[in-house]
């Protein structure tokens, strides 16, 4: 191959994106000039960038147009090279009229990896099948400061939480053949003052023992065969051309052997942005070097700058050579080098090539992709708080009220297509069926009077419409008050990429709205659809209920109905934890003894519902607690507890396990989870909920920036919550410290086991 033949397998190529309006990736309308393809292709080329979700296009049309342009782009190169055409799937298949499932966050509060794995198969699958090869999935980065706009996008601010769910998505999406990749590695939720791009300061242990974490489970677990690094600095030292982190750490130390591509532009920005590339050319060196291997969107610093430094000994070409074989290795992983491998995507095989005959005819969102994504908003909804009103008892009057009662930007994230895309396309019908939560409680409250009133908009600060609000509150039973999020991008939205904030105080008047709601008298029902925890104030006690829902999908208005009216006995779990103060961010469970409430701050950082809370219309007794009292350095560790459902209806139980270090060489969080289980009970049902905890996940990086394992005593939190422990354990480790080798760190467990045995 010659130098070009080389590069172009290195490079995406961006079709038909935006040159002005709303830009979906930063510095879009400055950075993507539209291609030449007639230039470009005899080359080749390595990637296609979103042939579906750029803008709305019928499924069966898209497929067909797919087809097509990789006829071309085989036809036109001399080794009939295609390209690996990549979407983003944050949330579900982000294309026109796919299913839009719950948020990230969203499974982080259902607690149950297996329904990440189910929904990531699906979504692999309808890729798939319109000729997709990889997906831009999922977001492993762990919330540190809650203002960050991207919170929506995480699956918690647990790294366990995140590594187990992270992976099983990863498992589920690579299991059809999908692509999976990873990101942003790493760091870039530790941002300063949870600003979207913001420095990142962490030090080297946080960021092994709190950032790496989730990154190396989802890559061992789950088996991903990509990474996207981040936009951020940390410590001075671009993501994209940190040697260290993209070759050291993750191939070196992890034995990953995947591609590293470039989030959108990251490459051109060390030049932009970073400041540390005199132009684009260097840029797209010290990327390469560093072991970034294909640059996305599209066409920019892999081009002439590149070539020129190489043709005058600038810069080896061993470096583009090597970044090759690993894109070529996954193309043939992929079968796009097979013999008979064939442009026509599956859902078109054998079928007409005429778009019109085929506009239609291709469903994704089908009723059993509806059906998981109903299954996960209900599993995911949290009750925070429950005075008894819920669940409602047939009501006569209900008066709903709030800017996201009769909406349904309440209900998706800023990466599904509707709010990513479909906004710029206003005449374009929305594609899926979106069912408001004014619509789902008329239909769930089929015998009440259901009276709506807006109270004031999502960001807009109006207060006119407050009277009447309170006085349709005043005239009804019960007041269910809908509050929270628009998702969308670069400012567009309340959350959302680019939607960073300055305290967690409701978006708009809203906090004004539920106030003058609360003051009626008429009992209230809180419903939050957001897409990060919000500062209630005294809200949090005066409500008679608090619902939380994170942007809970297509069917998320029916879950939140199902929970007001008891159809759905809610059992999700706060993967975040809800701040009493909207201004002690940045602040997490998985903190220092000294960054918890003290006599020596008049900060109190305590929250108003911790990490892992979560109510239910079930009650359980937890009983016969016990662990292994003494094990050796090295040896596992048994625990177990019996939890019985005492309530005379259906219900689940999240069994959380924390592990605490009460004496460490270095200084430990207070408590960190290392395991959980969900189980489901009938009344009066009995499970005896059983944890093999390996001593690996004892471990830290000690003194010198190594892993170690220490002896001395344990405390192991079987609890209910970060805050809500049923029994505390200690166990004794005997022996002499082990310290971890590159080798053993590479090898030690990442997860605990967990059994659930029934009883009589």
């Amino acid at each position: 191959m010659t130098l070009e033949e080389k590069i172009a397998q290195l490079v995406g190529v961006w079709v038909g994106a935006s040159a002005d309006g709303g830009e979906v990736a930063p510095h879009q309308n400055d950075l993507n000039p539209d291609p030449d393809l007639d230039a470009l292709l005899p080359s080749g080329l390595g990637q296609l960038t979103r042939p579906f979700g750029t803008r709305p296009v019928d499924p069966a049309v898209g497929a067909l147009s797919l087809q097509r342009t990789q006829e071309r782009i085989v036809g036109e190169n001399r080794f009939g090279i295609p390209a690996v055409a990549h979407e983003e799937c944050l949330a579900g298949f982000a294309a026109w009229g796919a299913t839009a499932y719950p948020v990230p966050l969203s499974w982080g509060a259902t607690f149950e990896p297996a329904l990440a794995r189910a929904m990531a198969e699906r979504i692999g699958a309808d890729l798939r099948g319109v000729g997709v090869h990889q997906g831009l999935a999922p977001v492993l980065d762990v919330v540190r400061d809650a203002r960050w706009g991207r919170v929506e996008e995480t699956i918690g601010e647990d790294p366990y939480l995140i590594g187990t769910i992270g992976a099983a998505y990863v498992a589920g999406l690579e299991s059809t053949g999908i692509v999976a990749t990873l990101k942003h590695f790493a760091g870039y939720s530790a941002s300063k003052g949870g600003r979207n791009f913001g420095p990142v300061s962490v030090g080297p242990r946080e960021r092994a023992d709190v950032l790496l974490v989730p990154f190396e489970m989802a890559l061992r677990d789950g088996g991903a065969r990509s990474v996207m690094h981040a936009y951020t600095d940390t410590d001075g030292v671009p993501s994209a051309s940190d040697a260290a982190l993209l070759t050291g750490i993750l191939r070196d130390r992890w034995g990953f052997d995947g591609t590293v591509v470039a989030d959108y532009f990251g490459v051109a920005f060390l030049h932009l942005l970073h400041g540390v590339a005199a132009d684009l050319g260097e840029a797209a060196a010290l990327a390469l070097a560093a072991g970034v291997d294909v640059e996305l969107p599209t066409v920019h610093a892999f081009a002439d700058g590149l070539v020129q430094r190489i043709r005058d000994g600038r810069t080896d070409e061993s470096i583009v050579d090597r970044a090759l074989e690993r894109v070529l290795r996954q193309k043939i992983e992929l079968g796009l080098l097979d013999p008979g491998w064939s442009a026509v995507p599956p859902v078109l095989a054998g079928r007409s090539g005429d778009a019109d005959a085929l506009h239609g005819s291709v469903d994704l969102d089908p009723e059993g992709n509806r059906a998981l994504a109903a299954r996960i908003a209900e599993r995911a909804v949290v009750l925070l708080a429950n005075d008894g009103t819920l669940p409602l008892a047939s009501p006569a009057r209900i008066a709903v009220i709030g800017p996201n009662a009769d909406r349904w930007t309440g209900l998706l994230g800023c990466y599904s297509f509707p709010a990513h895309v479909g906004g710029q396309h206003p005449d374009v019908p929305l594609g899926i069926a979106l069912p408001t939560p004014l619509d789902a409680i008329r239909a769930e409250f089929p015998g009440a009077r259901v009276t709506a009133v807006e109270g004031t908009g999502v960001d807009d600060f109006a207060t006119d419409g407050v009277p009447a609000a309170a006085e349709a509150a005043s005239a009804a039973d019960v007041a269910v008050v809908v509050l929270g999020d628009r998702a969308g991008l670069f400012g567009r939205g309340t959350s959302g990429e680019g939607c960073d904030v300055e305290s967690l105080v409701l978006p708009g008047a809203q906090q004004v709205l539920l106030d003058a709601v609360l003051a009626t008298g008429t009992p209230t029902v809180l419903v939050l659809l957001t897409g990060r925890p919000y500062a209630l104030g005294d809200a949090s006690t005066r409500a008679a209920a608090i619902v939380q829902a994170f942007f809970p999908g297509e069917e998320g208005s029916a879950a939140v109905a199902g929970v007001l009216s008891g159809r759905v006995n809610p059992s999700g779990r706060l993967p975040v934890s809800v701040p009493a103060s909207p201004g002690t961010q940045p602040s997490t469970y998985l903190a220092a003894r000294l960054a918890g409430r003290s006599d020596t701050s008049s900060v109190d950082p305590t929250p108003a519902f911790a990490f892992g809370h979560g109510l239910g219309y079930s009650t359980f007794d937890w009983t016969d607690a016990g662990a292994t009292d003494e094990v050796a350095l090295g040896e596992a560790i048994d625990v177990a507890v019996t939890v019985r459902n005492t309530a005379p209806v259906a219900g689940a139980e999240v069994v959380q396990l924390y592990l605490a270090d009460p004496v460490a060489s270095v200084v430990r969080p207070v408590k960190r989870l290392v395991g959980y289980q969900k189980v489901d009970l009938e009344p009066g049902a009995a499970a005896r909920v059983a944890f093999r905890l390996p001593a690996d996940l004892a471990s830290f990086t000690g003194l010198d920036g190594h892993r170690v394992l220490e002896p001395g005593d344990l405390d192991l939190h079987l609890a209910a919550s970060s805050t809500d422990s049923r029994a505390v354990l200690r166990v004794r480790v005997v022996g002499a410290v082990r310290h971890y080798d590159d080798a053993q760190d590479a090898a030690r467990r990442l997860t605990s086991d967990a059994e659930v045995t029934p009883l009589s």
